[in-house]
């Protein structure tokens, strides 16, 4: 895992972008497509809208969601909803192009499962994502792979469904896809967040962030999130 610290979340929202878009051009380039699936929050917002103005080869992208939240459509809970105001009205993607989780739908265990389905169909079976963008939460979640809930024992499928967190129940992939995924990306901003980015780059199993994969993993974090960093 790669750590880089920059000054402030705005910085790292932009440099994001940089590096999405970098993955984008040599995936697109070596073959043909470049599959990213991204996380919400107020930083990511940031970096979606940089992302819009970047060079990326936006005919061959294929957009996904990390998690999405149980709501209504256009409600300001979901991730859609600000995906939408950032990236997809910016950049020139086709419907086609962009995949949204189906929490819409009455049936969520069936909607998790044709998820599942949609992202072998774009990606492979089982299916590879170019990159991974996450977060970090201040308790160690990542997507909504969230402390003590069953989600983070799922090995059998991509999509699962998870408890109320937060107040909302949640869709998201797991670790099996997060794990198979070529680049995993994590921004994380916020002095709340030094413990957590200490452990997650320790590899803590006892934290959820902690058992995605390292292997191929940049970090961008802002002078806030890496306060704790030095502590040995």
């Amino acid at each position: 895992m790669e750590i880089r610290v920059l000054a402030d979340a705005d910085a790292v929202a932009k440099e994001a972008a940089k590096v999405i878009a970098a993955e984008a051009r040599a995936a697109v380039a070596a073959r043909g497509l470049f599959i990213v699936a991204v996380s919400g929050g107020r930083t990511p917002r940031v970096m979606l809208r940089a992302l819009a103005g970047e060079k990326v080869p936006w005919q061959a992208v294929h957009v996904v969601q990390v998690d999405e939240r149980v709501a209504p459509a256009g409600h300001p809970d979901r991730n859609l909803t600000h995906l939408r105001e950032t990236l997809l009205d910016h950049a020139p993607l086709r419907a086609e192009q962009v995949h949204a989780m189906p929490v819409e739908e009455n049936d969520l265990a069936e909607a998790a499962a044709r998820y599942s389905r949609e992202l072998r169909a774009v990606a492979g079976s089982p299916p590879v994502l170019d990159l991974a963008h996450l977060g970090l939460g201040s308790d160690g979640h990542t997507a909504s792979l969230v402390p003590s809930d069953p989600v983070l024992e799922v090995s059998d499928a991509e999509v699962a469904l998870t408890g109320v967190y937060q107040g909302r129940c949640r869709m998201t992939l797991t670790y099996p896809v997060l794990n198979r995924a070529r680049y995993v990306l994590w921004v994380v901003t916020g002095s709340e967040k030094a413990g957590m980015l200490v452990r997650l780059r320790d590899g803590d199993p006892s934290i959820p962030a902690g058992r995605v994969s390292q292997a191929h993993a940049l970090v961008l974090a802002d002078q806030g999130a890496a306060g704790q960093l030095e502590t040995p």
